[in-house]
């Protein structure tokens, strides 16, 4: 077998595997044995080690990852060339489910609506309704693309060439391209991988699947990411795929863009059983003589415990599910405007209001009792703060005018459901009658806060989002509460929307401001630099980008805090507060 184009790329090789070699820290996970016996010394000093080392340690990804049983979520948009885009969306497809990777490539589906397929082939991601006519994007077909290959990826099904050595984030890697032999095979991937050169873990791997699946069908281009979450442990974390100019037997154009998101990969741990090293168990004598300063409650107060016991409920049922994140900084980010706007109205709500974040990448907001939550999704694309304040608003007067009540969850059976059934469980919508009485007061808490004069881009964004309710309704439609109210009246204020100003940015690109932890949920504020636009088709309002993680080996928790201190303070109730948090007017 040809591994090197030539002799140059070899002797750089060479010597990237010297520097390795000095490094080398392998994980306890590379212990498998590759089939050049100098690579099970944990040297790798020669070619044929390191690409025996770079297969085994992928055999061994292939067996570990089928232990996990993580949530999937893919968002698909269709796209139609457009003479000053470049190209926009004009249809959108939403799947959320959760994987059963021991099981093989199964996608099990948490939406009531998108049930699981039956059997299909693995390697087309798009399966035909009727006949050459209509078809259908097919979850289990992107999940496929968080694996190179699960049966045969080794020297007699493929080529391995030398490309370069680079950094991903802080990561250096050995790039190869790889090719399938003929012969070798349906389902073999053609492309290009990263190995992260201590472990040599494939990190990244671009191509598509070949040969083409059956007569009529397709396999998509992919960018899959493994990222570093535990000592010595990648797992699967992004998928990007796109096809700019497919075409089917009719000749009809197949043009989309999709994000594959995967995290939930610690659900066992979403209730924080490791805290029970942490219990500290008092003497006998500290719980005596409490009793006198103990009094039975009264009706009132018992009814206001079993709102709160009930909402406790929620709020831990859907953390345990993977669906909501762990509380947070970015939490504190969106209470300090809470805390504003109650101070511009004097208010001083009891029980203190809260806020979480929803995991899911859909467009919606919904108060559980005195907890606020909006979702990864509407965090992502809101532009600025006074749309973000316009969104806390509405939450907070939905708390206080409609007063959700949480009374059929005060018993703790009633949300003891699985992540698979966690959506055609709970709902939190509210009726359009209450959500228009809401935002009504919402437009009043506005007028009295710090954000009364930045509400213009509040309007822009609404204005922005019902320009795409047609073409992009599984991003907007909810899940589990309510979508962005209206604003009748910050949309009649708001100026006109001109898609081609670069300096109006009405709404953000999907993935714009939150970083998620696909191990342990935990949540942050991404800080990228500011970008300066070249043109407008760079503003992709609530559109799917390629991704490009900055790749770290893993820290220990708090080893590397990323948070803005400045974020996380929580204004004061006694004086107006300056906003604490600063979303940028400009393209992230």
């Amino acid at each position: 077998m040809r591994v090197w184009r030539n002799l140059s790329s070899s002797l750089v090789l060479v010597g990237a595997l010297a520097i390795s070699a000095a490094a080398q820290q392998a994980p306890a996970a590379d212990q498998a044995q590759p089939a050049d016996p100098g690579a099970s010394s944990g040297q790798v000093t020669t070619v044929n080690q390191a690409i025996d080392r770079i297969i085994a340690r992928e055999h061994d990804e292939v067996a570990t990852i089928k232990h996990y049983t993580p949530i999937v979520e893919t968002y698909i948009q269709d796209m139609r060339p457009d003479k000053d885009m470049g190209a926009v969306p004009v249809k959108d497809h939403y799947y959320l489910g959760q994987a059963n990777l021991a099981s093989g490539v199964v996608d099990n589906s948490m939406l009531a609506d998108k049930k699981a397929a039956g059997k299909i082939d693995q390697f087309n991601p798009i399966a035909h309704l009727s006949g050459y006519f209509s078809s259908d994007y097919v979850p289990a077909g992107f999940l496929q693309m968080i694996y190179i290959d699960t049966n045969g990826f080794d020297r007699q099904h493929y080529q391995f060439d030398y490309v370069r050595s680079e950094f991903l984030g802080d990561v250096r890697c050995l790039v190869f391209d790889v090719t399938p032999l003929p012969k070798s095979g349906k389902g073999r991937f053609k492309g290009r991988i990263w190995v992260e050169d201590q472990g040599y873990t494939t990190v990244r791997f671009n191509g598509v699947f070949t040969p083409i699946t059956g007569i009529n069908g397709y396999n998509l281009h992919f960018d899959s990411w493994r990222m570093n979450i535990q000592p010595g442990l990648w797992l699967p974390t992004f998928v990007f795929s796109q096809e700019s100019d497919l075409k089917d037997l009719l000749g009809n154009h197949i043009r989309f863009k999709s994000q594959t998101r995967l995290w939930g990969y610690d659900l066992k741990n979403a209730a924080h059983e490791e805290e029970l090293t942490e219990l500290t168990v008092e003497a006998p004598n500290a719980v005596q003589g409490q009793g006198d300063s103990q009094l039975d409650r009264s009706p009132i107060e018992a009814e206001r415990e079993w709102q709160h016991q009930a909402e406790t409920n929620v709020l831990d049922r859907l953390q345990r599910v993977g669906l909501l994140a762990p509380p947070n900084e970015v939490d504190k980010v969106l209470e300090a405007y809470v805390n504003n706007i109650e101070v511009g109205n004097n208010l001083d709500i009891e029980p203190e209001v809260h806020c979480r974040v929803l995991l899911t990448g859909t467009l919606e907001a919904f108060s559980i009792g005195h907890t606020i939550v909006v979702s990864r999704g509407l965090l992502d694309a809101l532009p600025d703060e006074g749309s973000l304040a316009t969104i806390i608003a509405q939450e907070l007067a939905d708390i206080m005018v409609t007063k959700p009540s949480t009374d059929q969850w005060g018993f703790n059976d009633a949300t003891n459901v699985s992540t698979v059934e966690a959506l055609s469980h709970f709902s939190f919508r509210d009726n359009p009658n209450d959500m228009q009485v809401a935002s009504q007061k919402a437009a009043d808490l506005l007028k009295n806060s710090i954000y009364k004069d930045k509400l213009a881009n509040a309007g822009l964004f609404l204005k922005q989002l019902d320009a795409e309710s047609k073409d992009l309704p599984a991003l907007i439609d909810p899940r589990l509460g309510n979508r962005v109210a209206p604003f009748a009246t910050l949309v009649a204020g708001a100026p006109e929307l001109k898609p081609d100003n670069l300096d109006q940015i009405a709404a953000l690109p999907i993935g714009s401001r939150i970083k998620l932890d696909p191990w342990s949920d935990q949540i942050e504020l991404l800080k990228p630099k500011p970008v300066t636009l070249l043109s407008a088709r760079e503003k992709m309002p609530f559109q799917v980008t390629p991704f490009e993680p900055y790749l770290t080996r893993y820290q220990k928790p708090g080893a590397n805090v990323n948070a803005d201190p400045s974020h996380a303070d929580v204004a004061a109730k006694q004086t107006p507060a300056q906003s604490q948090s600063q979303p940028q007017s400009q393209q992230q």
